[in-house]
């Protein structure tokens, strides 16, 4: 783990994570596909039911958009009838993996609208936040901390 970064590194670093923002906003940067994938998040759903779950969505604006997702590898389509042609939709490992951004996500805009509106803490009443924290020994890490795999 590297304590302290030299400018190289910050530059490194930085550049990476503007690289992967990039690349993630091309896999779901449009207005649908993070609603899509929010309405799978509990489970599979047939095509009318993620319309009836996005209702501002136009059919061919999903049909587009399941194809991109399925070709991404966020989501898998399995036909349950040849007859017409009809499929129902779920979450890969990726996609499922989106969960918690959407979360933090909508709990950012909620805010925005509201302000202290985001989510808190069921016991106390405090206001969340999000942390990167090791799950082995249940540390959090300070910003910057994180280390970057390709830098490692």
């Amino acid at each position: 783990m590297q304590t302290d970064a030299s400018p190289a590194v910050t530059e490194v670093r930085a550049d990476d994570q503007r690289a992967g923002l990039v690349a993630a906003c091309e896999a779901v940067g449009d207005r649908w596909s993070l609603p899509i994938i929010a309405s799978l998040v509990e489970g599979p759903l047939r095509y009318t039911e993620i319309q009836e779950r996005v209702p501002a969505l136009a059919p061919n604006i999903l049909s587009a958009r399941l194809r991109k997702l399925e070709q991404d590898g966020l989501l898998v389509a399995t036909r349950y009838s040849s007859r017409p042609a009809r499929f129902d939709y779920r979450l890969t490992a990726d996609g499922a993996a989106l969960a918690a951004p959407i979360q933090l996500l909508s709990a950012w805009a909620a805010a925005r609208a509201d302000p202290g509106s985001g989510p808190t803490h069921a016991t106390c009443g405090s206001a969340l936040e999000m942390r990167w924290w090791c799950p082995l020994c249940g540390m959090a890490a300070a910003p910057g901390e994180e280390e970057d795999p390709i830098l490692a």
